[in-house]
């Protein structure tokens, strides 16, 4: 469904097909740092959005994957919509799972329309830049 370099799509179903792992589900109001032994034990971590226009849990994200280094699978839920999957996936998720209703099809192609961004993210450090871009022309 996704290249392997792009946030994972996954339907509730899927979802909870998926739940063989050791994972640590944190709601949005709490600090994950306080959970920083649970985070660094786990395979996955999920991160719920109750509301899509409440993003505490793109900070949580940021915070866990450049403050805690956490590695594993970093999960969103809750109302996820196709317009929140590029700032899901800048902010260091890595799979969302879809609400009920929302077409994958439809979720992948507006992930698509942006492949890259010129800023720097939690995926991509530096700002982006072609690899013919340093050679400079006199």
């Amino acid at each position: 469904m996704t290249s392997p370099t792009r946030i994972r799509l996954l339907t509730s179903f899927d979802h909870a097909l998926d739940s063989g792992e050791l994972v640590v589900v944190i709601a949005n109001d709490i600090d994950p740092v306080s959970r920083k032994d649970e985070i660094e034990n786990a395979e996955r971590v999920e991160l719920h959005f109750p509301q899509f226009t409440d993003g505490r849990a793109y900070s949580q994200a940021y915070l866990i994957r450049r403050r805690l280094l956490f590695k594993g699978d970093l999960r969103a839920t809750g109302d996820v919509l196709a317009d929140q999957l590029i700032q899901m996936e800048r902010t260091g998720f890595s799979s969302a799972v879809l609400k009920d209703g929302i077409d994958p099809v439809d979720a992948q192609r507006q992930l698509d329309r942006f492949p890259a961004f010129y800023q720097g993210d939690i995926v991509h450090e530096a700002p982006f830049l072609r690899a013919d871009s340093s050679k400079s022309e006199v």
